[in-house]
């Protein structure tokens, strides 16, 4: 008798310690694995492994060939790297990025933080204007671009208001005005998405910190600054992020309204990667291009979380 009662729990330990595996693999809600299944091979298919290949392209020698034509594809090491970083119009491309976040990042919070505040306030036609806010940034480019190269070029709308005060060269050839130019239209195009994010914010807000606030004799400015812009941090440094995010990815802006002209003044890392991979042949360069890019961003996001969440750690 004393002998089988070890056997028994030695027996019933077993599946205790394959189911206890099992979860640890699956998880408590294996459902929840399965639904994400699609999305995560989504993302590997369509992202990491494209993204994979371009960091080896970055490092070979890569050129296009026939389909079914295989070469050699010899191992360069930082070669495209060098070639990159020695190239003024790569360096000019990163240099126009640069401008263009400095004027979007702040003009975004800053507008998306007010019109979302104003917006909150307001009685009436609210869903009116949320919808007015939200339809340039559903509107396709092409379309919303056209109505800027209508109001901005030599002879147009803003032009013939401003009269003798108009710029010479006019907007959109002028290479100190294109860029700021392209960030005020990304900045218009893309509120709409922040206003809403802002304003979803502002809204879980409790009315009672505000009436608090009221009572111990804070004006209104007062109440903005202590109450809701503590509560919309985690917010703003969303709204950060995904301007940092659409700043490393601009490319249709340039390409339609100036192809990146003049001399290069609206030029972006995407669309040289695009010159440079597709008209010119050159992928392993413009692999190069895109690495360099996804570093400068991933260090630029970095450095803006730890800015904006700073206070909440």
């Amino acid at each position: 008798m004393g002998s089988a009662a070890p056997a028994q729990k030695s027996n019933i330990g077993l599946p205790r310690r394959r189911g206890s595996a099992l979860r640890r693999w699956l998880g408590d809600n294996p459902l929840g694995l399965l639904l994400s299944a699609p999305y995560t091979a989504f993302v590997i298919v369509v992202f990491l492994i494209p993204f994979g290949f371009g960091i080896w392209m970055s490092v070979h020698d890569f050129y296009f060939t026939a389909p079914g034509v295989a070469v050699e594809h010899p191992f360069v090491g930082f070669e495209n790297f060098a070639a990159v970083l020695g190239d003024p119009i790569v360096r000019q491309a990163f240099g126009n990025l640069l401008i263009f976040l400095v004027i979007n990042v702040p003009l975004t919070v800053v507008l998306g933080l007010l019109l979302s505040s104003g917006l909150d306030a307001v009685v009436h036609w609210k869903g009116f204007f949320r919808i007015s806010y939200y339809v340039p940034y559903v509107t396709a480019s092409v379309a919303t671009l056209a109505v800027w190269i209508f109001l901005f070029n030599g002879n147009g709308v803003v032009n013939s208001m401003l009269g003798s005060l108009a710029p010479d060269p006019s907007w959109l050839a002028n290479p100190a005005l294109i860029m700021p130019l392209i960030a005020v239209y990304v900045t218009w195009k893309n509120l709409g998405f922040y206003i809403l994010l802002y304003l979803a914010a502002l809204q879980n807000v409790p009315k009672e910190l505000h009436e608090a606030a009221q009572l111990d004799g804070a004006g209104r400015w007062q109440r903005f600054r202590s109450v809701t812009l503590p509560a919309v941090r985690p917010v703003t440094s969303l709204v950060v992020l995904l301007s940092i995010i659409t700043t490393g990815q601009i490319f249709t802006e340039p390409y339609l309204l100036t192809g990146g002209g003049p001399n290069n003044a609206s030029m972006t890392p995407a669309l040289l990667m695009y010159q440079q991979g597709i008209q010119q042949g050159k992928p392993d360069i413009a692999a190069a291009i895109g690495m360099i890019l996804v570093v400068a961003v991933m260090i630029v996001s970095l450095v803006s979380r730890r800015i904006t969440e700073g206070k909440n750690r």
